[in-house]
């Protein structure tokens, strides 16, 4: 007669499981790890999409609306990430939801302008890149599901999400910023059934404004603005897997967003962990194609495929994804191709010539021979290493520009430009101000870059402590 098997607890059936477990806890362990994983992809899958919600929450805490355009000459007292002061910026949030299928009539002339959707998705150029080259034309946007046929002589471009950012600038010719400003101003935008009218646009340029998502990316509010903008917006189908992962952390569509105590925990450590790996994927990278020549310490900003996508044949470059959006916004093909022509090219200067990052205590000497092989203008920012922003200091500026504060040294075989706390006597013109005890990384941009810049027949120099 066989002995009748007894009855097991709950906690004995898991030690016996296939996967090999020992105890409760340790299955509890690995479950919060599942988690922490999931959560630490989908935070660097969807930053884009929570850094672009920044720039438009910063328009609507500054009292501009959507549909409401803004106009701004971007100083350091805008915190906007590795935002510029060469050219004035026309931006807005459109909401194509509300407007419909909509008009940006962009004026001939020296423009260079970007339409993103909500994902910081390309959608279209404007201006010079885009396809009316400068010469002037009416781009429509349509909203997703729209079944509208293009228009004859409009370039017609269809959003992915119904908010969409655009961002226009101006050139300042002969470095005139109050002409671009006004070029800026000529721009028409209007919904298709309210032609003749124009949305409004207002000047921000005194106001101190933050774009960024710098106070909600290492908290629980990363995960509730990005619930907001998914619960919005349509579903992308390219997406699919990335919601599928979100919905195991309790964020989906048409839900509501309520993490227990535990999940909680987990996402707000997630936000931690994967912040610290954009981070390494901007400024401690150890891809080799990220340097811009073999005898220099300048990196490539872009790296990857040049579609504005960062779409492989075969799949998306997340690494060279994570390394953008970590310190820049926006995306277009003329950021990223490596050719020469109208679009813009940026180095990335992390380190001084012995390889240290550079210091706000010290003081650095960068040599540009000239001249610089640009079609349009070029310049060197200065960016605080925490908010990824122009540094702000008492000096007020963060940039040397060939427009502007280097326009009357045009004609000299090669420019030393100073970075440190306190300017070099006789500099103080080709100076900016650093501040001590605190980490800072520069752009050098080139617009209309020529082939020079390309093959390395031009290179500037590297950052020398003095």
């Amino acid at each position: 007669m066989h002995p009748q098997p007894q009855s097991r607890t709950h906690t004995e059936i898991e030690r016996r499981t296939p996967a090999g477990f020992k105890a409760a806890d340790e299955i509890e362990r690995a479950r919060d790890e599942a988690d922490l994983s999931r959560a630490v992809q989908a935070y660097c899958f969807f930053y884009p999409t929570v850094s672009a919600e920044g720039i438009m929450n910063g328009q609507r805490e500054a009292g501009i609306a959507d549909n409401h355009g803004m106009l701004l000459a971007c100083e350091p007292r805008h915190v906007l990430f590795t935002g510029n002061s060469d050219t004035p910026y026309l931006g807005m949030t459109l909401d194509l939801g509300v407007l419909g299928p909509t008009v940006v009539e962009v004026p001939e002339g020296p423009f260079l302008g970007v339409v993103n959707d909500r994902h910081f998705r390309w959608i279209q150029d404007l201006g010079l890149p885009g396809p009316d080259a400068g010469a002037g034309g009416r781009h429509l946007l349509v909203p997703p599901g729209s079944d509208l046929k293009p228009p004859p002589a409009q370039y017609m471009a269809r959003a992915t999400t119904n908010k969409v950012l655009l961002a226009l600038r101006a050139l300042p010719r002969d470095g005139d910023m109050n002409s671009a400003l006004e070029a800026l101003r000529n721009v028409k935008i209007h919904p298709v059934a309210q032609a003749g009218s124009a949305l409004p646009i207002t000047d921000l340029t005194e106001h101190r404004i933050d774009m960024t998502c710098l106070r909600w990316e290492t908290n629980i509010r990363f995960w509730e603005k990005l619930h907001k903008v998914l619960d919005e917006e349509p579903v992308f189908e390219e997406f699919r897997p990335m919601y599928g992962l979100l919905s195991t952390l309790g964020i989906e569509k048409g839900k509501p967003f309520k993490p227990d105590a535990r999940m909680q925990s987990i996402l707000e450590r997630a936000t931690k962990t994967a912040h610290s790996e954009l981070l390494v994927a901007a400024f401690a990278s150890r891809r080799a194609d990220r340097l811009a020549f073999h005898d220099r310490r300048w990196e490539w900003v872009a790296l990857g495929p040049d579609d504005g996508n960062f779409e492989l044949p075969t799949g998306i470059d997340i690494d060279a994804r994570n390394r953008w959006f970590s310190q820049a916004i926006l995306a277009s093909p003329a950021m990223f191709r490596r050719k020469p022509g109208a679009g813009s090219l940026y180095w990335l200067g992390l380190r001084d010539r012995r390889g240290e990052y550079l210091d706000g205590t010290k003081t650095y000497k960068l040599t540009v021979p000239q001249p610089v092989p640009s079609q349009l203008f070029w310049s060197v920012t200065v960016y605080d290493a925490g908010t990824r922003s122009q540094i702000q200091t008492a000096q007020g500026k963060a940039a040397l520009r060939s427009l502007f504060e280097l326009k009357a040294k045009a004609d000299m075989p090669a420019l030393d430009l100073y970075f440190g706390p306190r300017a070099p006597e006789g500099a103080e013109d080709r100076w900016i101000e650093t501040l001590p005890g605190k980490g800072w990384f520069a752009y050098f941009r080139i617009y209309g870059p020529q082939t020079p810049a390309f093959d390395g027949t031009w290179r500037p120099g590297d950052f020398e402590v003095i």
